[in-house]
């Protein structure tokens, strides 16, 4: 069992705190390289995000 699957299966159910760490770490990535690379970060959480469960999405709001 590979590491995604792993996390996956840790987070499942949980899209709110998934949502949370990605956010979380994207903003250390941001900060480490003095966003530099915030276009790619941002693609790679939205790309986590919907892996996880969409953890930022509040009522109303449209999948993407």
């Amino acid at each position: 069992m590979g590491m995604m699957d792993k996390l996956k299966q840790m987070l499942k159910g949980h899209p709110d705190q998934a949502g949370k760490a990605v956010d979380k770490g994207g903003d250390y990535i941001d900060q480490r390289t003095q966003g530099k690379y915030s276009g790619h970060v941002d693609t790679a959480q939205d790309r986590l995000k919907d892996q996880f469960g969409r953890g930022d999405q509040g009522p109303g709001e449209p999948r993407q």
